[in-house]
């Protein structure tokens, strides 16, 4: 029998409102550089408009750019 994975992300306090329903379950925690955690569709709009302004882009046509396979 093959259990099923939960993955959850959220800051410290968002996880532990939902901590009754994993009471009596082995939990993992993996803590994410503050950078790397963006917790909101606000965040991360305004991390994409920031990289935009920035110029941390490339146009859509090279987004493929050297995948294919041979």
């Amino acid at each position: 029998m093959t259990s099923k994975l939960l993955e959850i992300e959220g800051t410290w306090e968002e996880i532990l409102q939902q901590g009754d329903q994993f009471k009596g379950h082995r939990i993992k925690i993996t803590i994410l550089d503050q950078e790397d955690s963006i917790t909101t569709p606000e965040a991360s709009f305004r991390q994409a408009w920031q990289d935009i302004k920035e110029g941390k882009v490339r146009p859509i046509s090279e987004l493929w750019d050297g995948i294919d396979a041979e």
